[in-house]
């Protein structure tokens, strides 16, 4: 196996000339008049892996046969087609398949892009400027060119009433504007090595005047993808119908991927529904998140008579966050105090035999299971970053890693942890009288963790019972999914829980999960309210960085800020994905490291008529 800094980049082979067989663009590196690089892919740091022969992504098959349809299930549901508008609840697969950006990545490389609808790009050597030229052959779905104006339209539409991502970059833009025959330049107010790839990953859509870009709508938007929304019943299901005119199907970068005729996803009330849907055919696919049930569970007949088979994906991407998370913009959660205390009331590894087998590992950091992990003290660049707030940081932070509370495999009830926890409440003024826990003031600790699945209930369960016997009354609230996405939008919650995926490409995104501005600006992903110098100047250090290892010191930074800050009680992660499959349909035997992931399923999947051996 490759080096896992090497394995993880994001693929995306760059645009072909004729028949789609070599890239267009002869190498990395090529000096422009400007003074720029111009390159057939772009990447973060190094050079592009992909050499200019490349056929098809490596983990896609390049003469997959092309038919057939896929069924997908989903709990919840959906009110709206536009993905861009925070106030809607859109299928992430209207996304994905329906709407193509200027350039693309594939999920082989920390974070390196290949030309779609841009053919060839330019930067500045310190990523000031980027120049974008534009493949003449691009096309909508109804035919028309894309166009610069296309672009620059959606670059303004998005970035001043689009997502808080789309804000942020178009924040960073002094200028934006045509360069030449079917070329834009974007100029950035300050140098910004990733500002350059998060524009080149812009989706592009139709100038369509008058749109309202922040509002729900179940009127598809025109782009360019590989896909058309065919039908849609809101809250029931979506099918989505591949473009016989898609003018990309024979890139590099879309070749072997976008093989069914159809993609379907079907919404059921909830996770037990959905699996019964599959045990009765009516979904071909089925993500399994219970191990116990994966090992017991899956006899029935139509695996049984081999209509459907199983099948463990590994990866290589980082754990991420995922867990119990403190709003501390509300007291007392804005205590850290009061947060190591209800993280150690937290018994994981009863939760983790009870309920999974013992089949999970605990999250001991956010860039856990990588390279980007922190460990022992903070050395050379990672502590240059953040000395400057070791007296705003927890004591220790900077002389060694954080670790989650002692392991309570040998104490079942997690005596030793509730009685630290219990001290660092008493640190902090909170005593039990009249039998609850109260300040000083005689208020009872008290608070509601909201839910957005009846399954996590059985997480939450046992954990208010341990705060029970720390004098602490906490209750749980299932909601619907528009309440519980729109409470979260609001941070109109004191616990909730979530989960943040991270890459081995960490960048602009953590802002929108960790920066300040997300403390008081709605739709952001900063749940947790983290609002810490220290986590800032990580980012601004990430998104600076240079070289490798000037990117993985500040990695490193932010890793140790956010997880010494105590902002999320950590649950688990599973470096295998478990999913269960109708015998038609097929993959590639080549993974991408990022396994069962964005860009595999069904990106690179394809229907054979008859049941097949597993890839």
């Amino acid at each position: 196996m490759r080096d896992i800094r090497l394995q993880c980049k994001l693929y995306l082979p760059a645009l072909a000339l004729g028949a789609g067989l070599i890239f267009a663009i002869a190498g990395a590196g090529a000096a422009t008049a400007e003074g720029g690089d111009q390159t057939y892919g772009l990447a973060m740091h190094g050079a592009p892996d992909l050499d200019r022969g490349a056929a098809a992504l490596p983990y896609a098959r390049a003469d997959a046969p092309a038919g057939g349809t896929a069924t997908f299930g989903a709990t919840g549901g959906f009110d709206s087609l536009n993905p861009f508008s925070v106030r809607g609840r859109t299928p992430p697969e209207v996304r994905a398949h329906t709407i193509d950006s200027l350039m693309a990545r594939s999920w082989d490389e920390p974070f390196t892009l290949y030309p779609l609808i841009a053919e060839r790009v330019e930067t500045a050597p310190d990523r000031s400027w980027a120049r974008f030229t534009l493949n003449p052959a691009a096309r909508f779905s109804d035919g028309a060119p894309v166009t610069v104006d296309d672009v620059l339209w959606t670059l303004r539409t998005l970035g001043e009433g689009g997502p808080p991502g789309f804000r942020n970059l178009w924040s960073k833009i002094s200028e934006a504007r045509e360069d030449g025959p079917g070329a834009l330049r974007v100029t950035f107010s300050a140098p910004d090595r990733e500002a350059a790839l998060i524009l080149g990953l812009l989706p592009v859509l139709k100038r369509t005047e008058g749109l309202d870009i922040a509002a729900p709508s179940l009127t598809p938007l025109v782009a360019s993808g590989r896909y058309v929304v065919a039908d849609a019943e809101p809250g029931r299901s979506l099918t989505l119908r591949r473009d016989p005119g898609y003018w990309a199907r024979n890139l590099p970068a879309r070749r072997g991927t976008g093989n069914l005729d159809q993609i379907r996803v079907e919404w059921f009330r909830d996770g037990q529904a959905h699996f019964e849907a599959f045990r009765a055919g009516a979904i071909d696919i089925f993500r399994e998140g219970d191990p116990q049930r994966w090992a017991e569970g899956y006899g029935f007949e139509r695996m049984t008579r081999g209509a459907a088979r199983k099948a463990e994906i590994p990866h290589g991407r980082p754990s991420g966050m995922y867990g119990l998370v403190f709003n501390t913009r509300r007291a007392p959660f804005d205590d850290i105090r009061v947060r190591r205390a209800l993280t150690l009331a937290f018994n994981f590894e009863w939760i983790n035999a009870t309920l999974h087998g013992g089949a999970y590992r605990r999250i001991t950091a956010y860039f856990d299971n990588s390279p980007l992990r922190h460990e022992g003290a903070a050395e050379g660049r990672e502590r240059e970053i953040l000395a400057p707030f070791a007296a705003e940081l927890p004591e220790g932070a900077l002389e060694d890693a954080w670790a989650p509370p002692p392991a309570a495999a040998d104490d079942a009830r997690n005596r030793r942890n509730l009685r630290a926890a219990s001290r660092l409440l008493e640190e902090a003024g909170w005593t039990v009288r009249d039998g609850a826990l109260r300040d000083a003031a005689g208020r009872a600790f008290a608070f509601g963790i909201l839910l957005g699945a009846s399954e996590e209930e059985r997480i939450v369960g046992p954990f208010i019972d341990a705060l029970a016997t720390l004098g602490v009354s906490a209750t749980a609230r299932t909601v619907d999914a528009a309440q519980y996405q729109a409470r979260r939008n609001d941070y109109d919650f004191d616990m909730v829980v979530n989960r943040w995926g991270l890459s081995l490409s960490p960048g602009a995104e953590q802002r929108l999960y960790w920066g300040r501005d997300g403390v008081k600006t709605p739709g952001t992903r900063n749940y947790a309210g983290v609002d810490s110098p220290a986590v800032e100047a990580a980012i601004d250090a990430l998104l600076a960085a240079e070289g490798e290892d000037d990117f993985r010191a500040a990695a490193h930074a932010l890793d140790r800020a956010l997880s010494w800050g105590v902002y999320v009680i950590p649950f688990w992660f599973d470096p295998v994905s478990r999913i269960a499959v109708d015998a038609g349909l097929r993959w590639p035997g080549r993974l991408p490291l990022y396994g069962d992931f964005i860009g595999w399923a069904p990106d690179v999947w394809w229907r054979e008529p008859a049941a097949a051996d597993a890839p």
